[in-house]
């Protein structure tokens, strides 16, 4: 349930209905508001009634909650929220773009690569240290050498750095090093992971599961807001379909979904979602256009010799003219790059 404070309330009374909350085993998170505070109440399984709290000093208004998801719905939370990723701000009217190898190969191999996004634009770093390949032959990333090496990128550019977290042993080494964790399409419902991710506080990237529904969605990142961790970026990457000419299907129409239902920023990455460069561009520009909060791009500068995903990774060159054109297409919907 929601509980909206008067305007006229004070913390005392917001405190009172946070230790209310707690004597029943429930869980109250304060969302600070322009105009006046709301208490989120989680844990409730049906037997806690309104009344419990419509008497409290400073309460206005309590309401149900119809979606299973509660921290990330707007019903809880009615302004969208603005996530800060090492100072980059996710979400408002500036889009954000997010570019880099899939994987880190080598110091000058991601420096080179870092340098190349940041000249043409770019606001955050990607790159993958620890990798899932679906073949265990396949490169699976440095690990924490891989880290150091995106440290050592991001102290060159000024680029903050996103990167994977793959499990519970890896996430603390990986917070060290990052400015945002990410959480992969295959770990979107690795509810210990969620978990941790949450209790650590660093900003997350989560990535929609190639079967995930919305629902399914939007109640991965629960677990992590439920943990205390309000900063959360969900991204599209594409779902398994029958299409045989794209590696997935980039799902667009959740992008106005989640806008619908969730204050979360959304992202999109074009170059999973198709996994080949000529597809990347368009679907770039179709994503901003749908109303997404920015795109998650590969780029390598030398992809024929990709250790992974090559084919989906832009050339410098074509990341330059991708950041031109894409400047048209935010001001025709009222963002800026």
């Amino acid at each position: 349930m929601l509980i909206v404070m008067d305007r006229s309330a004070t913390p005392a009374d917001v405190d009172r209905v946070v230790e209310t909350a707690g004597r029943m085993g429930l869980k109250a998170h304060p969302i600070p508001g322009e105009q006046r505070t709301a208490v989120g109440i989680t844990g409730n399984r049906g037997t806690v009634e309104p009344t419990a709290f419509e008497d409290l000093p400073g309460v206005l208004e309590v309401i149900k909650v119809s979606h299973p998801y509660k921290l990330v719905s707007r019903e809880f939370h009615p302004d969208d929220t603005i996530v800060s990723i090492g100072g980059v701000p996710v979400g408002g009217t500036r889009l954000v773009i997010i570019a880099g190898p899939c994987a880190v190969e080598s110091l000058e191999q991601t420096v080179t690569i870092a340098r190349e996004v940041k000249a043409r634009g770019a606001h955050l770093l990607r790159g993958g240290a620890y990798k899932p390949r679906t073949s265990p032959y396949a490169f699976q990333g440095l690990g924490e050498e891989g880290l150091k090496i995106l440290a050592a990128a991001r102290e060159e550019t000024g680029l903050p750095v996103v990167t994977e977290a793959l499990d519970t042993s890896s996430i603390d080494i990986v917070a060290k090093y990052a400015d945002c964790l990410q959480i992969g399409a295959r770990n979107m419902q690795n509810f210990e992971l969620l978990k941790a991710a949450g209790r650590i506080g660093k900003p997350v990237l989560l990535k929609r599961g190639m079967s995930a529904t919305l629902e399914e969605f939007l109640l991965a990142a629960e677990y992590v807001l439920n943990e205390g961790n309000p900063n959360v970026v969900l991204c599209e990457r594409g779902v398994r379909t029958f299409s045989d000419f794209t590696r997935n299907t980039l799902d667009l129409a959740i992008v106005p979904a989640v806008e619908r239902l969730s204050h979360l920023p959304i992202l999109v990455d074009p170059s999973h979602g198709t996994g080949r460069r000529h597809k990347v561009a368009p679907m770039s520009f179709a994503s901003i256009a749908a109303g997404a909060d920015g795109v998650a791009v590969e780029v390598h500068h030398q992809p024929e010799r990709a250790l992974s995903d090559g084919p989906q990774a832009l050339t410098p060159p074509m990341f330059s003219d991708l950041m031109a054109r894409l400047a048209p297409i935010a001001a025709a919907v009222g963002r800026t790059l």
